[in-house]
């Protein structure tokens, strides 16, 4: 029955709110929606937090072709705690048609779930191709100046990527023996050559690095993070892009190891380039959503080197890191936001001195900010230690050269808090409004989460290991 309510709630809230018509209307009850989903994913919890067990426990449904692991859960717990935030944050933007654009978002949440919860691999490519849908609509008709231009290339760069990817799910589906089989397990077993290996290796691996992206097919992110409409963006940086990583560790890892080894160090020079670069980019920019874009490509880039090193630590650090991402991503283009709202742009030179005159947004924004650019006791901390630890294991250079964009990190962002909240009072912001009470319960919210993972990392961590375990011992 879990299954069903799991996948079929977010795809009856899609269908239900296209018939309200009123807006307010329309935001409360997609909220009230977000809030049912994602309480009913915790009842999840219990079967998965389990420290004694060593092999990781399945939630399947044959039927439904659904099979959630420890790994699988986690994202689908990031999934629905990230969807409830957005849809709260939204109540400050003013979206037209607000029925039909909630109606979107909610279509997007189902194919997210699809993705991370099949255990076949035409319904994971279905799935992933039903999540960019409704988002090159959303940013299409309620996106920014340009947002067309720019959303026909998002559109063309993940659709070319993603049948790249089909050909290879294929090739994999006739490689196995009669009755052929899309199934994850029967697929995992598939005896591949080294040169198969190789070309279905680069088969996913570009697909998955448009969606993360990493350099150099990483130029449709800035520009699409800028026009979106806000939620859109926190959807394409909190959830979407993680389906890229988790692609690597479900996919690659167990079905292209051999290929991993050859060319993994590659792949791993091309995510350090583009740490360093996003992170040089970020400390030039101007706009505030055009430097958190630039900080999350530089931040998913030490995910993809974690990733590719194939070390359990790093692993383990890669997965706690979506997590942590989503949520304190999700938390600066939440700041973006109010910026935008409340002066009407997102330009560093318009702001200075907000830390006088809105001393509650500048603490919750100063403790988002810190976790992005993992303080200890954080969660962003956490899984970059872990992360690094990993990758240092297996290549020293590598954890020196993608480690640096940490302190890169620190730099534009100790930068950008100094700029927008301390110095003299802006005259474009003298009338700048402290935080609102719903404000201030959604970054209570954020920051709840952020020391309590921070905190107690194994209430999390001990979830994926079995999975993280049984999927390194595949070859």
């Amino acid at each position: 029955m879990l299954p069903i309510i799991t996948l079929g709630l977010p795809l009856a809230a899609s269908i239900m709110v296209l018939f309200l018509k009123k807006k307010q209307i329309v935001k409360q009850f997609s909220l009230v929606l977000s809030v049912i989903i994602f309480i009913t994913t915790l009842f999840y919890y219990p079967f998965f937090y389990n420290l004694t067990s060593d092999l990781p426990i399945k939630i399947t449904d044959t039927l439904l072709s659904f099979s959630m692991d420890g790994l699988s859960y986690l994202m689908l717990l990031l999934t629905s705690f990230a969807s409830m935030l957005i849809v709260a944050t939204s109540f400050i933007e003013n979206q037209e048609r607000s029925n039909i654009f909630y109606s979107l978002f909610f279509l997007t949440i189902f194919a997210l779930t699809g993705v991370f919860t099949t255990q076949n691999s035409l319904m994971f490519y279905i799935y992933w191709e039903l999540a960019l849908i409704p988002v090159y609509f959303m940013c299409g008709f309620w996106g920014g100046k340009g947002c067309e231009k720019i959303t026909i290339k998002f559109f063309i760069y993940t659709l070319f990527g993603s049948l790249i990817m089909l050909s290879a799910l294929i090739y994999l589906y006739v490689k196995t023996p009669y009755p052929h089989s899309f199934n994850f397990e029967v697929i995992y077993k598939v005896v591949l050559s080294g040169s198969e290996q190789s070309w279905i290796f680069w088969a996913f691996f570009i697909a998955f690095a448009v969606k993360i992206p990493i350099f150099p097919f990483h130029t449709w992110q800035p520009d699409t993070y800028t026009v979106a409409p806000m939620s859109v963006t926190m959807i394409l940086a909190g959830i979407m892009l993680k389906m890229g990583v988790y692609g690597i560790i479900r996919l690659m890892l167990p079905i292209t190891h051999l290929a991993m080894i050859q060319w993994g160090g590659f792949a791993s020079i091309l995510a350090v380039i583009g740490i360093v670069y996003a992170s040089i980019i970020a400390i030039t920019q101007t706009d505030i959503k055009r430097l958190f874009a630039y900080s999350s490509m530089a931040h998913v880039g030490l995910l993809v080197v974690a990733a590719f090193s194939m070390n359990k630590i790093a692993i383990q650090g890669v997965v706690f890191q979506m997590l942590s991402h989503g949520v304190n991503i999700i938390g600066l283009f939440f700041v973006a936001e109010i910026f935008n709202v409340r002066i009407g742009s997102q330009k560093i030179g318009n702001m200075g001195g907000i830390a006088k005159i809105a001393p509650k947004f500048a603490t919750f924004f100063i403790i988002i900010m810190l976790a992005s650019i993992a303080l200890p006791l954080t969660n962003g901390f956490v899984g970059e230690f872990l992360m690094l630890l990993g990758i240092f294991q297996t290549n020293f250079w590598f954890a020196i050269l993608a480690g640096s964009g940490i302190i890169f990190g620190a730099v534009y962002m100790l930068w950008l808090y100094q700029r927008t909240m301390y110095g003299k009072i802006n005259e474009n912001i003298s009338s700048f409004a402290d935080l609102t009470i719903n404000e201030i319960l959604i970054f209570s919210t954020i920051t709840i989460v952020i020391l309590g993972m921070g905190l107690f990392p194994s209430s999390l961590l001990n979830i994926a290991e079995p999975t993280i375990n049984q999927i390194l011992k595949i070859n």
